[in-house]
């Protein structure tokens, strides 16, 4: 009987997976996909089960499971098909219609063969043979040797789909006394070796990510943040008790780093091996940032070795960094495929069925301590629900009808199933919720207050301020007997550091009409430079001027803006990898965030900066009568205004509010605001030559800017 496990789409002993109609097999892989699957993925399917049904049934002993489609555990990687057999884990990745064998192809099914052994605990101690099944490729792989990582790993196999049986029988034969694999292999826990740890270990003692990460915070401030961290984590595992850190820091402050540079201490804890079962994870549900940061270090890594004559492949550095910065919704939806389902009396429980009991770490995740970035941008119970009951996590129809906790209660319910120990950090940046159900910081205290009133608090002075939580920090925790207050979780400037601080004190005091902006644009200005412009022509020519080598530069828009098209700005398309690009590409590349063509949105930017920025403020927030008034392009003809009459739109104004400060704090050195001019011109017969960008639509927001002094080029 095929098993339901939302770990892969279809998962079946071999005697019944030969029987089964390959009809009923197909339905259930498309039943079970995430979205509409395409006619070429449909196709693909009906080949493989057909191919793998016709291989095995020429099997005498059929006693083995076969996997489609499986997710390796917080990796958001899927294998086409996994062979378990004789001990054996077949990894098999399928090019159906292929006649050719590539490299990239090589190299696709020989990551998935590593990421098995390095974050799969029970495949860890099997041989893995990955097979490549170009179908109508007309040989066969007749060698079968160890690769060169000498950790159990066959060489990549090739072969057509005639030959599948002959690679299988060859592997056999090769490593015919292979111990028995846990009944438990789908539902195996995320387990990373010691190996990937330790040159997980190696990526960070190199500070070049400091170079795309904002780091101007004093070091002892920062030294102080992460000593008081690190105590937090040394009380909470005396004492056997759980507890939730929550640090505060301008932009700038380097929290990013802090979060990076604890999960390393406390893997460590200053021996030369990391400390069994004490490790910690950073977690971030900022694609662009996880993409970045994690292609930075590669890249770094990669390198370093190539030049101490080491062979490596970029993808090996990859696998090392996933070990210690990882997507949070990954490691969520981990945690989502082992409870009861359908959840019942609005009460999460973990499905015994679905889930592995690990020694002291119980139903848990490996790590006692998670690092959270940009706590904040969690998300709210409504949307979290509303996601589920729809379906779809990562690749898998994962349905949880009402789902009944926010993502942040649930996160802390995930670290709670430990029986021992854990600690939560919670890194907060204060009034940057950009996206809507992002549930801000609120979200976390009452999950605390409501569900884990065991947990111990320790908490920034600074959260009670009107920007964190809406300044209900001190309401919402009055009750609570568990609180600490430090001034070490919040992370301070030097004067050395003196842009950070008072360039976030400026962007607030203008968002906000404080009469103190004017004076602190003229404190800041000259250590600064903010200028002001109202043609692109000229920002970017203030751009070119100002950097000096590798120094990079940008146009940052919000995802609201609309009518950038005609100062010959494009928005940087979704996904990724083209943030990566944008970010780390060098001059000479037209992906490169240099070239000014392509602007990133605070989506994309959030966590990341340049050194010199061009912030084009479009018609969507504009300064009217000392008020900000927002506005949404309805896609062809009109801007609509969003009046805050209903609850929804005053939360999409404060995101829109919000987008602006994060872009506005994006630049390491300094920026142009341009503001457009728009178009004044009418058609012979008196019209608007375009109605979508009048000049009042601009001038009321480039009138208060140029009111508070910002010089103009």
């Amino acid at each position: 009987m095929a098993n339901n496990n939302p770990r892969c789409l279809y998962d079946n002993n071999l005697i019944d997976f030969i029987r089964e109609d390959d009809t009923s097999i197909l339905g259930k892989l498309c039943d079970r996909y995430h979205g509409d699957a395409k006619t070429t993925t449909r196709d693909a399917w009906k080949g493989e089960i057909a191919i793998m049904q016709e291989t095995l049934s020429r099997l005498i002993d059929k006693d083995g499971r076969i996997v489609f489609e499986y997710d390796i555990p917080r990796l958001g990687k899927r294998i086409d098909v996994v062979l378990l057999y004789k001990g054996i884990v077949f990894c098999l990745e399928f090019k159906v219609g292929e006649s050719h064998i590539n490299e990239a192809d090589v190299d696709q099914v020989l990551d998935y063969a590593l990421d098995l052994k390095n974050f799969h605990k029970f495949s860890q101690n099997h041989v893995i043979a990955p097979i490549l099944v170009a179908t109508n490729y007309k040989n066969t792989s007749s060698v079968v040797q160890m690769s060169v990582y000498d950790d159990q790993v066959v060489n990549p196999l090739f072969t057509g789909e005639g030959g599948i049986f002959n690679v299988i029988s060859a592997v056999l034969n090769k490593f015919p006394n292979e111990s028995p694999i846990d009944s438990n292999w789908v539902i195996s826990p995320y387990a990373p070796t010691p190996t990937i740890i330790e040159a997980a270990k190696s990526l960070y003692e190199n500070h070049s990510v400091e170079n795309i990460t904002r780091h101007e915070a004093d070091k002892v401030s920062t030294d102080r943040t992460i000593a008081y961290i690190l105590d937090v984590i040394r009380t909470s595992k005396e004492k056997q008790e759980k507890s939730i850190c929550f640090v505060t820091g301008v932009p700038g402050a380097g929290k990013t780093l802090v979060g990076l540079d604890v999960a390393i201490r406390q893997t460590y804890q200053g021996q030369n091996e990391p400390v069994k079962d004490e490790g910690a994870v950073y977690l971030s549900g900022n694609g662009p940032l996880v993409a970045v940061l994690t292609e930075a270090l590669a890249q770094d890594n990669y390198k370093r070795c190539r030049e101490e004559g080491e062979k490596k492949k970029m993808t090996d550095s990859r696998r090392e960094v996933s070990k210690s910065i990882q997507m949070i919704h990954r490691y969520r939806d981990n945690m989502l495929a082992k409870i009861k389902n359908p959840v019942e009396n609005e009460t999460l429980e973990i499905d015994p069925t679905k889930a592995v009991k690990m020694e002291e770490a119980g139903f848990g995740e490996v790590e006692h301590v998670e690092i959270f970035d940009e706590a904040q941008r969690s998300w709210t119970h409504k949307r979290l629900a509303d996601y589920l009951k729809r379906g779809g996590t990562y690749g898998n129809k994962l349905k949880v009808p009402n789902f009944p906790v926010s993502e942040a209660a649930f996160l802390i319910w995930s670290l709670d199933q430990r029986e021992d120990w854990a600690t939560i950090i919670c890194l907060v940046g204060g009034g940057q919720e950009i996206n809507t159900g992002e549930a801000g910081i609120s979200e976390w205290i009452q999950a605390i207050n409501e569900k884990f009133p065991h947990w111990k608090v320790y908490i920034s002075p600074k959260l009670t301020e009107a920007e964190y939580a809406e300044g209900r920090v001190n309401e919402l925790l009055a009750d609570n007997q568990n609180v600490t207050y430090s001034e070490d979780l919040h992370l301070g400037v030097s004067l050395r550091s003196y842009r950070a601080e008072k360039l976030s004190a400026f962007v607030h005091a203008l968002l906000s009409f404080d009469d103190n902006a004017k004076e602190l644009y003229a404190e800041i200005k000259d250590k600064y430079p903010i200028v002001l412009t109202r043609d692109m022509a000229k920002a970017r020519k203030w751009l070119h001027s100002k950097v000096r080598g590798t120094e990079r530069t940008g146009v940052l828009v919000t995802k609201e803006s609309a009518r950038y098209k005609p100062l010959s700005v494009h928005i940087l398309p979704s996904g990724d990898e083209n943030a990566v690009h944008w970010f780390l590409e060098d001059k000479i590349d037209t992906r490169s965030s240099n070239y000014l063509e392509d602007a990133a949105t605070e989506i994309q930017v959030q966590g990341l900066e340049l050194d010199y920025t061009c912030v084009l403020w479009d018609a969507d927030m504009r300064y009217e009568n000392g008020n900000w008034r927002y506005y949404r392009f309805n896609g062809n003809t009109k801007w609509n205004e969003l009046t805050g009459k209903t609850e929804s739109q005053q939360e999409q104004m404060k995101y829109m509010l919000n987008a602006y400060r994060v872009l506005l704090t994006r630049a390491r050195a300094g920026m142009v605001i341009c503001i457009p001019e728009g178009n004044a011109n009418k058609t012979p017969s008196g019209f608007w030559e375009d109605s979508t960008r009048l000049p009042k639509f601009y001038d009321g927001t480039y009138r208060y800017l140029k009111s508070l002094g910002i010089e103009e080029i």
